[in-house]
């Protein structure tokens, strides 16, 4: 699609012109420039059937089509032409992740009201007074503006958001508990100081932060691995490259890996440089959305701090893009357009001459690779910030200890905890299982219950009182008989989840506040948010949670970390099983003795002598991550080899298989590019939402055109009916 080369900047009135618009069509629309003219990469309006779309004015037209009938472009929008470098990144990622470029578009326009001119509109926020009656629907009302903290709203927002109707937000503003006012649709965000001083840095962070400073300020492209022990101080030495970024006048962006992680990393952004950044992810209201997009294409957003999609932000001059913990699988996009943000925000450095920093305390084997290649920079902190020390690190051998039936916390890690609660020190146990128990299963029979959708075992969650299926969010109350053999009061729930490891602490330690954090436990992000303030502050002696803690949350009185199945991650087949496990214990034991009191991490295991184990309690990471690339370059696997995922899915069996086995006897343009074919064979989740899921595996060395064999392979087959082909470059996961 690319016609940049050659293509003029402007284009008179009446001149065709290709426009590419974000509707499921796989070419560019031919149009008449409008009265005016238009330059390329400006956003137009232009008429499709009986609608109004919004594009992009992409080149010349083709040409191809009766000039007769040609229609005019409607209008040119009030907004920042997109782009050429914006352009070249979004064809850039569609060639390489297989993607319709109208697709790649969506992603980068998901911003509402984008057509509107700028003009002022009334917005809603807290009021001064409180209703003469209060109300559930009113009640709502108000708590949704109290948890998004003095945000402004338009009234349909507000309305939506409380599931309430606009006549209780009108009564609400006669009586003064929400007041009425006149906004500018999107007002320029504060602007940020980058002469405030910083935290004072220890010598090896003032070395790594002034060689971040010195690639910002040579305006060259460079990636930079910041590889830091957990509590190092990454954050306080990459926000003097922010700075850097500041003085020379360009804008910047850090992808954090967790909404939950924006609360503190705000806080500790407008502390350096006296205001608050842009935001972008979905915890931010629509009208916000829109407000933060116009401002970056003007300039008038300095720093956004965001989500995977901040990465296809108009950005009008971005000179920096940080990405925290940077091994984060949250960073894979794994449904829709199916990409790794981490490598994507490479390549867009690359294509507008800025600067990356993958930071992380574990990171992923594709980075550690690239640096020992040379292709990235690498900087390390060996020492945790100020007073702070690692913790100490041990393994209980389950094998040797005394459990009682249906429990889970040992005698050794329930004496490490008692002593904490003596001290007023903080407890966290970590468990990678959300609900209640993972298995449901009839004590009569042996019957699992299962999603009625798909092939996944159905997970308790006791405080919804409900099953759920983790793949397609389907839930059913939890069944008092056996849904195969009719026999009542035999269902049981089988194994930990999270919420049951609550009920056992609570048993063992009734006089303990005990706070779960588990991201289906709160409504909102904002919710959770609040949470994690209220744990840091100390509102809370035992905590208990999933994977979102192991994400760079600070807690200072934290002493202790108890990981209650260190084995977990180790079986099945996956081949970043072992990293993957590596990692996350690495940054769960990191949580403990952030500040001045000393930490321990207690790993909960039945096979102590498994080298991950070992390898986790050593600290010798690059040990590890030399045995682990020997495997992976012995294999021909990624980062050493390439891969793709292909997946075929329907609701007729028979169809995805035909259509799997055919993909399977065709497979020539593969096999002249060297590649290898796996499969086809059911997904190890062979159901999801009714769909039938076949997969099929291709593998290839580092230098082969992978994407173009694949193109031309599946490019023959047309899809019938509900038959769906997604390819997936790099999966990160093979369910």
């Amino acid at each position: 699609m690319t016609q940049q080369g050659d293509s003029p900047e402007f284009f008179a009135q009446g001149e065709r012109v290709g426009v590419l618009t974000a509707q499921p069509l796989d070419r560019l629309l031919d149009y008449r420039a409008p009265e005016g003219g238009c330059f390329l990469g400006a956003f137009v309006e232009v008429p499709l059937g009986p609608r109004k779309v919004v594009g992009v004015v992409w080149g010349p037209g083709a040409g191809d089509f009766d000039a007769a009938k040609l229609r005019s472009v409607i209008r040119v929008l009030d907004l920042a032409p997109m782009r050429a470098e914006m352009r070249s990144f979004l064809e850039r990622a569609a060639q390489y992740t297989l993607t319709p470029m109208s697709m790649m578009l969506r992603l980068a326009t998901r911003a509402p009201g984008l057509a509107d001119p700028p003009s002022m509109r009334k917005v809603l926020r807290r009021g001064a007074g409180e209703p003469d009656r209060m109300t559930d629907a009113r009640a709502k009302v108000l708590d949704v503006m109290d948890e998004y903290e003095g945000a402004a709203f338009t009234a349909s927002e507000l309305s939506g958001l409380a599931g309430v109707t606009s006549s209780v937000i009108k009564g609400l503003v006669k009586q003064g508990a929400i007041r009425e006012e006149e906004a500018p649709r999107d007002l320029p965000f504060p602007p940020l100081d980058p002469e405030l001083p910083g935290k004072t840095l220890s010598e090896d962070q003032a070395a790594a932060a002034a060689a971040l400073e010195a690639g910002v300020n040579g305006g060259r492209y460079g990636t930079t691995l910041l590889k830091g022990v957990t509590g190092s101080g990454k954050t306080e030495v990459y926000l003097e490259a922010v700075a850097a970024c500041l003085r020379k006048g360009r804008q910047a962006l850090v992808l954090l890996p967790e909404i939950a992680l924006t609360a503190e990393f705000l806080k500790r952004v407008e502390a350096r440089f006296g205001a608050v950044p842009a935001e972008w992810h979905s915890g931010v209201t629509m009208t916000e959305r829109r407000r933060v997009w116009r401002m970056v294409g003007q300039g008038a957003a300095q720093l956004v701090i965001g989500a995977r999609s901040s990465l296809y932000l108009p950005f009008r001059d971005l000179g920096l893009i940080i990405v925290d913990e940077e091994h984060d699988t949250s960073y894979k996009q794994e449904e829709g357009v199916l990409y790794n943000a981490r490598d994507l925000a490479v390549w867009r450095a690359s294509l507008c001459q800025a600067q990356v920093v993958l930071a992380s305390a574990t990171p992923s084997l594709e980075t550690w690779a690239n640096a020992e290649a040379g292709k990235y920079q690498r900087l390390d902190l060996t020492s945790r910030f100020g007073e702070s020390v690692l913790p100490e690190m041990r393994a209980i051998d389950m094998r040797s200890e005394e459990l009682l039936p249906s429990t889970w916390i040992s005698p050794t890690l329930k004496h490490a905890m008692k002593l904490r609660l003596e001290r007023g020190e903080q407890s966290l146990l970590f468990l990678n299982r959300r609900g209640f128990a993972p298995v449901t299963i009839c004590r009569a029979c042996g019957t699992q219950v299962a999603c009625d959708n798909c092939d996944a075992r159905m997970v308790e969650h006791r405080f919804m009182k409900r099953l759920m299926c983790h793949q397609c969010g389907e839930t059913k109350p939890v069944p008092t008989e056996c849904p195969s053999c009719k026999v009542e009061g035999k269902m049981a729930p089988v194994g930990p989840g999270i919420e049951r490891l609550g009920e056992e602490a609570a048993a063992l330690f009734p006089e303990a506040r005990i706070a779960v954090l588990s991201s289906d436990l709160f409504g909102s992000a904002r919710a959770l948010k609040q949470r994690i303030e209220e744990i840091a502050a100390g509102e809370a002696d035992i905590i208990l949670g999933t994977q979102l803690v192991a994400k760079g949350h600070n807690f200072p009185l934290l002493t202790l970390v108890g990981v209650i199945d260190a084995d977990l991650g180790l079986q099945g087949s996956d081949l970043r099983a072992a990293e993957r496990t590596f990692q996350l214990m690495r940054q769960v034991a990191g949580r403990a003795g952030r500040a001045e009191r000393r930490g321990e991490a207690l790993m909960q295991s039945f096979q102590p002598e498994h080298p991950v184990i070992r390898a986790i309690l050593s600290g010798d990471e690059e040990s590890f991550w030399r045995a682990e690339a020997e495997q992976r370059q012995a294999a021909g696997v990624p980062p050493y080899g390439r891969m793709a995922g292909i997946i075929l899915s329907g609701t007729d069996l028979a169809q995805v298989f035909d259509l799997g086995g055919a993909l399977a006897r065709n497979d020539g343009p593969l096999r002249q590019v060297g590649a290898q074919l796996f499969g086809p064979a059911p997904a190890p989740i062979a159901r999801v939402r009714g769909r039938h899921r076949v997969r099929l595996l291709v593998k290839a060395d580092k230098g082969v055109p992978l994407q173009d064999a694949i193109t031309r392979w599946t490019a023959p087959f047309k899809l019938r009916g509900d038959l769906r082909l997604n390819v997936d470059i790099d999966p990160q996961n093979f369910l």
